[in-house]
């Protein structure tokens, strides 16, 4: 078991007075002005019933103390000390750092999509680096979020893209009386630092889409079509919480097939989109080549 020692150390603040021990104590810098504030933190707890301790910091290999001018630091300090090195050497806690880890300074906000049923939950950081969908619970087993969200017993489907959350719900509940609930869960789950997809499955995908890039061979006009959609089209769709793919095109009929995803999926207005703009964009864009445009998903 390791001897602790104390060294003594003046600062150029005459009230406070640094504590130097000869091992290494914790991992952060923790700053803590009040017992209330010290509740995952044993070591200082028991510094504040001290009724001249103001404030306690604890960084490295040392424990600095701040006073009140109740006292003078000649007058305590080698109770203090002594007080110290009994602490630690019973192994008694300092800090218990997992539970004080700061949360990541996350802002989560709703809007609404053109489709009633979705509610987009739009984050300040990148949380996703492509998009995935989860119709149920079983298909999300590769992801911790979409899981908890499923708990909700309001939730039909969850989306991820990029940098938010699109959550199709089922009819027994009004987006009134949820909204709040479900926004405060996506920003804690995110603040918390846990992982919304696993690192696996990441992988998995970018080693799966690199394996298609490199085994199909779009013809030319399938190509301007992903051209277009991609510059033209998914911005305007991931504004609305939802994204297309390009499926296949079909040069006998002119038919572009497509996958419609998120707030688009089952959107009442998806049909009028797809006919009134993005079939005229691709028609005036690309001429002849385009005769219609069909989501193969609804």
């Amino acid at each position: 078991m390791k001897e602790f020692n104390i060294t003594v150390v003046p600062t150029n603040n005459a009230k406070i007075l640094k504590f130097e021990v000869n091992h290494f104590l914790v991992k952060g810098n923790y700053e803590l002005k009040n017992i209330d504030e010290a509740k995952n933190a044993p070591l200082a707890q028991q510094l504040f019933y001290l009724p001249f301790i103001k404030t306690v910091y604890i960084s490295g290999n040392f424990i600095a103390l701040e006073r009140f001018d109740i006292v003078e630091w000649e007058d305590v300090k080698d109770e203090v000390a002594q007080q110290l090195v009994e602490y630690l050497n019973a192994g008694e806690p300092i800090v218990n750092e997992e539970d004080t880890k700061k949360k990541e300074p996350i802002t989560v906000y709703a809007e609404v999509t053109p489709n009633p049923a979705v509610m987009k939950f739009v984050s300040n950081k990148r949380i996703v680096p492509t998009s995935y969908e989860f119709k149920n619970i079983d298909e999300a087993k590769d992801s911790q979020l979409a899981q908890e969200l499923f708990h909700f017993p309001f939730v039909k489907e969850v989306f991820f893209d990029e940098n938010y959350v699109s959550v199709s719900k089922y009819d027994v509940e009004d987006w009134e009386g949820i909204t709040m609930q479900l926004r405060e869960f996506i920003r804690d789950f995110l603040a918390d630092g846990k992982e919304v997809i696993s690192q696996e499955t990441i992988q998995k995908s970018k080693e799966t889409e690199a394996q298609s890039a490199s085994q199909v061979q779009y013809d030319d006009t399938s190509k301007q079509i992903i051209d277009i959609l991609d510059e033209y089209v998914k911005p305007a769709v991931a504004s609305d919480g939802g994204n297309i793919l390009f499926q296949s095109y079909e040069e006998e009929s002119k038919t572009v097939n497509v996958i419609l995803q998120g707030a688009c999926s089952g959107c009442p207005s998806s049909t009028f989109t797809l006919k009134n703009g993005i079939e005229t964009m691709l028609k005036n864009m690309m001429g002849d080549k385009v005769n219609e445009v069909v989501a193969i998903n609804g």
